[in-house]
C-alpha cells in the first residue's frame, strides 16, 4: 500500500492553483477539465512522480462545512515538511503569507501555520 494522492478542499480552483505554485513553488502536475471542475494536482518540483496533492473544489456542501469548521478552529488541513523553516517563513512572509501562527518550538519539530488564501490553514514543519 502507498499514499499517491492526498487532497486539501479550495474554494477557487484557480486561485488555489496560482498559491500553490506561484507563492509555494509547487508543480503544476495535471489539470483536466472534469463538468464544471478540474483534476488539478500539485506535486513537489523535487519529486515529481510523488505523492500529488489534489486541489479539490468544495463544492459539495458537507465538504465545504467540514473546511470552514476546522479552519474557523485553527485546524491545519495538512502539512508540508520544509528543510530549513526560518527561511521559508522569511520567504513566505515577503511573498504577503499570513502566518497565524510563526516558527514555533514544538518538541522535536518546529512548526509554523499560515493562510492559504482557498479556505485553509497549512502548516509547514522542520523536524
Amino acid at each position: 500500500m502507498k499514499i499517491r494522492l492526498n487532497s486539501v478542499m479550495v474554494n477557487d480552483q484557480a486561485r488555489a492553483l496560482e498559491f500553490y505554485t506561484g507563492v509555494l513553488g509547487f508543480a503544476k502536475k495535471n489539470d483536466i477539465p472534469v463538468g464544471a471542475f478540474r483534476w488539478l494536482t500539485v506535486v513537489s518540483p523535487d519529486e515529481p512522480d510523488g505523492c500529488e496533492l489534489v486541489l479539490e473544489p468544495n463544492a459539495n456542501p458537507a465538504g465545504r462545512q467540514f473546511q470552514q469548521a476546522i479552519h474557523a478552529q485553527g485546524v491545519a488541513a495538512t502539512a508540508f515538511l520544509v528543510d530549513d523553516i526560518q527561511s521559508e517563513f522569511r520567504r513566505l512572509t515577503g511573498l504577503g503569507v499570513e502566518f497565524r501562527t510563526p516558527p514555533t518550538q514544538m518538541g522535536p519539530t518546529t512548526i509554523a501555520v499560515f493562510d492559504d488564501t482557498c479556505g485553509n490553514l497549512i502548516q509547514i514543519y522542520q523536524l
